[in-house]
């Protein structure tokens, strides 16, 4: 289910404030050095760094 486009233009990278973009059920940190990876569950972002997912 994809996120309201007002929401995501709103939403940052806890880690380091840069833009997040909407892929499959993740929000992608768009900052090249971060690149962290934020679940979606149920609808709801989990903007947790300890939640994130490290860029392979």
């Amino acid at each position: 289910m994809p996120l309201e486009a007002g929401l995501l233009e709103i939403l940052a990278c806890p880690a380091c404030h840069a833009p997040l973009k909407e892929r499959d059920a993740e929000l992608i940190c768009t900052a090249q050095d971060c690149g962290l990876a934020y679940p979606v569950r149920d609808g709801i972002p989990v903007l947790l760094v300890d939640e994130a997912r490290r860029p392979a």
